[in-house]
C-alpha cells in the first residue's frame, strides 16, 4: 500500500466508504471520543474544516472506545453528539480500533508511514491526527494535545500543493 486511497472504512451510517472518494484532498484523520478531555477540539476540527474544504480539504474523524471508554455510544448517538454539541459537518466514521490486533487497517497504515515519539507504532489517545497530503500520502503525525488550530498553517501550506 502506498497511499491511504487503497482502505476502506464504513461510515457512521454504516454504509462503505472508499478513501479513494477523498482523491486530491488534503486530509487531517483524527481518532475521536465524545467524553474526553480533548473533546472540545470537535470545534477546532470543524472550524479547520469550514475554513478549507472550498479548497480541497476534509477532516475525517474516526471515533475510538480504545482509551478510557471515552467513546461508549452507538454511531447514531456519536454523530447526533458531535452535531448538537459542535455542529460537526465534516465525515465521521463507524467506531474503530487504532491499536492491537483489531486495529484498523487505516490506521494500522497511518501508524507505519507517521510513527509516533521515538519511532512508536501505537497511539497513544484520543485525538491524535495525521495530515494527509493531495497524493494520499501521509505527511505529518500530531499529538493529541496538539489543538486544531495550531495545524492551520500546515494545511494552508499543502493546500497550496497541486501535484
Amino acid at each position: 500500500m502506498n497511499s491511504i486511497y487503497a482502505f476502506t472504512a464504513n461510515g457512521i451510517d454504516g454504509k462503505p466508504i472508499s478513501l479513494e472518494d477523498f482523491k486530491g484532498q488534503v486530509l487531517l484523520i483524527v481518532n475521536t471520543a465524545s467524553r474526553c478531555g480533548f473533546t472540545p477540539q470537535y470545534q477546532g476540527l470543524e472550524n479547520l474544516y469550514q475554513a478549507f474544504k472550498e479548497q480541497g480539504f476534509a477532516v475525517l474523524g474516526f471515533p475510538c472506545n480504545q482509551f478510557g471508554q471515552q467513546e461508549p455510544g452507538k454511531s447514531q448517538e456519536i454523530a447526533e453528539f458531535c452535531e448538537v454539541n459542535y455542529g460537526v459537518s465534516f465525515p465521521l466514521f463507524e467506531k474503530v480500533d487504532v491499536n492491537g490486533k483489531h486495529a484498523h487497517p487505516l490506521f494500522q497504515y497511518l501508524k507505519t508511514e507517521a510513527p509516533g515519539v521515538l519511532g512508536t507504532k501505537t497511539i497513544k489517545w484520543n485525538f491524535t491526527k495525521f495530515l494527509v497530503g493531495r497524493d494520499g500520502k501521509v505527511i505529518k503525525r500530531y499529538p493529541s494535545m496538539t489543538s486544531p488550530a495550531s495545524i492551520r498553517h500546515d494545511i494552508e501550506r499543502f493546500l497550496q500543493d497541486q501535484d
